[in-house]
């Protein structure tokens, strides 16, 4: 809370170009270190594997809760919302910020030696489900067509799927001590630099006027999601910390990518922008149910 409230103080004094810079040094080296730091200290025992396998369930679940929504509103007011907005409130149903948030949090509520499954379940399941099951509902609600080739490259490209390769293999290296040091010291200024571009850009919007229509998607995304399918974890064998983990990606607010889409896509960016903000919000009143039912 600190950190982001920093940020959004920061966001208000500095010149609109700084979340921008920051964000791109974190995309580029300071998410990328975090993953090889911190993949040198989890655990990849268990059945780590299966939490894309859930990430991918939390979507699809997601994006079907979220068109029930839709047809019942459509059956109730005799009309159904324009394609677009439609479209953004599927995708702030189904795609979290599992990665600049989730990983933080993880890092803070369950520890360093469950991070892996945080990690999977970002980079092996909503990285591909924002830019593979999200492109192609926002090119069904948009009205651009929107240039699949780039959202194809955003994925190859990706330096934190990358790091992630690159992470597994360095596990077993020995390094001196004081490279092991600095390494965590990037990794956890990187943590902190995170939260506090989620306060610069939280500082930015300024678009309130859909609450109404972006609390359905946050009453999907972050509270049936998580309960429906966290109650089911025991049947996959997932337990204890492990199971923390994963509730808290599930229970995270839309991602930024929802923008990014809506923008590309042209679909209800006004609904995006809404439901990414009142979710942050809203997760400082989750958090605390989540790790008490779990």
């Amino acid at each position: 809370m600190g950190l982001v409230l920093v940020g959004f103080i920061l966001g208000r004094k500095l010149p609109a170009i700084f979340p921008t810079r920051l964000g791109q040094f974190l995309f580029w080296v300071g998410v990328p270190i975090s993953i090889v730091a911190f993949l040198r200290q989890t655990d990849l025992s268990g059945q780590i594997w299966i939490a894309p396998a859930i990430a991918y369930l939390a979507i699809l679940l997601g994006a079907f809760l979220a068109w029930i929504v839709i047809q019942g509103q459509a059956y109730l007011t005799k009309s159904f919302p324009e394609p677009s907005t439609q479209g953004s409130l599927i995708l702030a149903a189904m795609v979290g910020n599992t990665g600049y948030l989730g990983f933080p949090i993880t890092l803070a509520m369950v520890g360093k030696e469950y991070f892996a499954w945080a990690l999977f379940y970002d980079l092996l399941g909503t990285l591909f489900g924002a830019y593979g099951l999200g492109v192609l509902l926002a090119a069904r609600f948009g009205s651009k067509a929107g240039n699949h080739q780039q959202m194809a490259k955003a994925i190859l490209i990706n330096p934190a799927l990358w790091s992630f390769g690159f992470g597994l293999l360095f596990r077993q290296m020995t390094i001196p001590p004081l490279i092991e040091f600095s390494l965590n010291t990037l990794a956890w200024f990187a943590v902190a630099s995170s939260l506090i571009l989620i306060g610069m850009r939280l500082s930015l919007l300024s678009s309130w006027y859909k609450l109404k229509q972006a609390g359905s998607s946050l009453f999907i995304k972050m509270l049936l999601v998580p309960l429906i399918l966290g109650s089911t974890l025991p049947l996959f064998g997932v337990t204890g910390e492990a199971a923390k983990v994963v509730v808290l990606q599930m229970a995270m607010p839309p991602a930024f990518a929802t923008v990014v889409l809506a923008e590309t896509f042209d679909l209800d960016r006004d609904l995006a922008v809404t439901a990414l903000a009142m979710g942050s919000m809203v997760l400082l009143v989750t958090l605390p149910l989540w790790l008490w039912l779990f």
